[in-house]
């Protein structure tokens, strides 16, 4: 009786503890590791942010991560463009291609507007959930957009 009792607490303590949080970003180790070749040159054509350290980078691949799949087929499409052309945006800023973030950026603005066109056709439920995922994703790009230009 003892010796079960003390395997499942053993059990209990060793899955109850604190882990790391695995990396799911979409910008992986040997992707810095080779934009750091072109940091020199991203601090003399106008920007320089470390994307690796950013919280608002982490906090957007967290969410291209986790983003839920709604009914309406349009809307998961665009929300699909969305995540691509976030993916591209951190890309282009972790290489400090001014040109890249700007296009992305602007790419960015075209989608969420599409969404928020689309979002008409969502029930109460996902219109909420679609909602709060948008206002997380425009807070962390302003965030980084703010640091950006402020950085000039």
């Amino acid at each position: 009786m003892k010796r079960p009792y003390f395997f499942g607490l053993l059990i209990l303590t060793i899955t109850s503890c604190a882990t790391e949080k695995p990396n799911v970003s979409p910008l992986s180790n040997g992707f810095y590791s080779e934009a750091k070749k072109g940091e020199a040159e991203a601090t003399t054509n106008g920007f320089s942010i470390n994307i690796n350290e950013n919280v608002n980078a982490a906090e957007i691949t967290n969410l291209i991560s986790s983003f839920p799949k709604f009914k309406n087929t349009a809307v998961n499409e665009e929300v699909n463009s969305l995540k691509y052309t976030l993916q591209n945006y951190l890309y282009a800023i972790d290489s400090g291609n001014i040109s890249g973030k700007n296009k992305t950026f602007k790419n960015l603005e075209k989608s969420y507007k599409k969404i928020q066109k689309l979002r008409k056709y969502l029930n109460k439920d996902e219109d909420a959930v679609l909602n709060r995922y948008l206002v997380r994703l425009k807070t962390n790009v302003t965030f980084i957009e703010d640091s950006i230009n402020s950085k000039k």
